[in-house]
């Protein structure tokens, strides 16, 4: 789908041409941002003299900031509206980076860390939301076109980092927080209110409904397994006796394939259902997942993994805002969820492989994804018939 496409979609909807182009980019930026911690690590402990532990800080106080961003905007987005609600996190987000470019010391470039935490909160709540919404039946094509922008983000920022050096990780942000500050006059094409089909103003979802605890899991679980993944496969890879090289292409094709299958997905979702799609995914990567433990298909395996979970994200959206009519705050609950998992997946996994040894990773992947699986079927059970 291309960015022509996108206009013409939106046109008429939530978002002009322009802003709908300007949202991809956005989550280019979201994604760029996000991962380059991991590779300015270095520079970090260097510039301020951290120790490992330290310097992952700054990663931590960005998703604490992501998982409070979600749920202030959830809490104010009715008051003060989308478009401000999107310029605010985009300026927050360029405070945030141009923070942890200049800061002097590394206690405001946490708290640098923290306001771009908080925009990037914003950012992915507000867009994702938006999307679920603002497209009628192409919207969980469009959500998926809008994710794989992220994924593409998350490529690029690692390999400006490579090019500039993790001791000028400053020019990174800074350029990130530039693009931020660019962004923000692009949401004038975003319309300020808008309200879900069949739904009421200040409608919510019920907190403790079947269906939005099913959707909970279902994304604690999927982000589980996507993090766990991009987390372990290398070691794990290693310790069976691939090569270091091998370890580290694999996990870089393994986020590719996550990228790839949210643009190959698109045409699928335009004649199938979101739950047909799920079911898909989640079968294929456990199937997948079960493949690594054949030592010479494991990268392949791995692989697949990647490409089967890429549409579960974005997918679910349009399913939840279907099921629970009025869901503003269900979808708020969900992405701060998936948040929390992909930050609380590796050391719980690290745990797992402490007692059982890093053999024990597939099968740790697997069960984390059979339940996935068990969650996603419960959940087309129980949106087939009322909910009370």
């Amino acid at each position: 789908m291309t960015a022509t496409d996108i206009g013409s979609t939106a046109a008429g909807r939530l978002f002009s041409r322009p802003a709908a182009v300007a949202s991809c980019v956005g989550f280019v930026l979201i994604g760029m941002v996000q991962a380059l911690y991991g590779p300015a690590v270095p520079g970090l402990r260097a510039e301020f003299g951290l120790s490992p532990a330290g310097a992952g800080l700054g990663l931590s106080l960005h998703f604490t900031g992501g998982v409070l961003g979600v749920l202030a905007c959830n809490a104010v987005q009715h008051r003060v509206g989308n478009r401000a609600l999107l310029a605010a996190s985009y300026a927050l987000l360029a405070v945030g980076g141009a923070g942890v470019a200049l800061a002097p010391n590394w206690p405001l470039a946490l708290v640098a860390a923290f306001l771009g935490g908080l925009g990037f909160g914003g950012i992915d709540y507000g867009l994702n939301l938006l999307f679920a919404v603002g497209f009628g039946d192409r919207s969980t094509a469009m959500l998926n076109v809008l994710n794989a922008h992220f994924g593409i983000g998350a490529v690029l920022g690692p390999a400006l980092i490579a090019w500039l050096g993790p001791d000028r990780y400053g020019y990174a942000f800074g350029a990130c927080a530039l693009l931020a500050a660019l962004l923000v006059p692009c949401t004038a094409g975003v319309r300020t209110r808008e309200e879900p089909p069949g739904s009421t103003p200040g409608a919510s979802a019920p907190l403790l409904s079947r269906v939005l605890v099913g959707f909970l899991a279902l994304y604690v679980l999927n982000v589980a397994v996507e993090a766990g993944v991009g987390g372990w496969e290398p070691t794990h890879l290693e310790t069976v006796g691939h090569t270091a090289t091998v370890a580290a292409s694999a996990t870089s094709v393994y986020w590719l394939m996550l990228t790839a299958g949210r643009f190959l997905v698109v045409p699928l979702a335009l004649r199938h259902s979101p739950e047909r799609i799920l079911t898909i995914c989640a079968a294929g990567m456990t199937g997948c997942l079960l493949l690594t433990l054949v030592t010479p298909l494991a990268p392949v395996a791995y692989a697949g993994v990647g490409l089967f979970i890429a549409p579960v994200f974005p997918t679910g959206l349009p399913w939840l805002n279907r099921a629970l009519p009025g869901a503003r705050r269900a979808g708020a609950w969900v992405i701060a969820a998936s948040m929390v998992g992909g930050v609380a997946a590796p050391p719980l996994l690290g745990l797992g492989i402490e007692g059982w040894g890093i053999h024990a990773v597939p099968w740790l992947l697997t069960a984390l994804s059979g339940a996935s699986l068990l969650a996603t079927l419960w959940l087309i059970r129980l949106t087939r018939r009322p909910v009370k």
